[in-house]
């Protein structure tokens, strides 16, 4: 091998992990069984000990948007839906990730949900489970700030994790 083919291929599997470390993966492979018809989603309460009064309701539409996009499933109210989905988030704060100087350099936004899933129609496949997602920020904004900038990777990965874990089973 040569040394420009050396360098091109060095480039090309250089440039091929940095679009992958940079990419969200979003699962396509839906797994539905043909007699499930409808779903319900149930209002995502926030049970954290610190309280973003946006999460709740943008969370639980998120959610509702991209069963209704990528499902033909029909989003009903009550208690006879084949699918119910519930729960509450259980974590909303910060924490530091990095130090450099002896101050914090980098802090992480942790986001949990306790997700409650039942099938009406195959009780054997009901579960509860936590879907946990960090979000990295610079220590040099504020918590405020923050939630602010990320409230929109927030909704996008955590209803994506909770949609994967429901449809896709991962």
């Amino acid at each position: 091998m040569n040394k420009t083919m050396l360098k091109r291929s060095f480039f090309l599997v250089a440039a091929i992990v940095s679009v992958q470390a940079t990419c969200n993966y979003t699962f396509k492979d839906v797994s539905i069984p043909p007699e499930v018809k409808t779903v319900s989603v149930q209002y995502i309460e926030n049970r954290a000990r610190y309280i973003n009064p946006q999460l709740s309701p943008q969370l639980t539409d998120r959610l509702r948007q991209k069963i209704t996009g990528q499902t033909r499933l029909t989003i009903i109210n009550g208690d006879d839906a084949h699918y119910d989905i519930g729960g509450y988030i259980t974590d909303f704060s910060v924490n530091t990730s990095g130090i450099s100087g002896n101050q914090a350099s980098s802090n992480n936004l942790n986001v949990t949900v306790h997700i409650i899933f039942k099938n009406r129609l195959d009780e054997k496949k009901n579960f509860e489970t936590d879907i946990t997602r960090n979000f990295p920020f610079s220590a040099s904004i504020s918590f405020t700030d923050a939630q602010n900038r990320l409230m929109d990777d927030i909704l996008k990965n955590v209803s994506d994790d909770i949609f994967n874990k429901v449809f896709s089973n991962w």
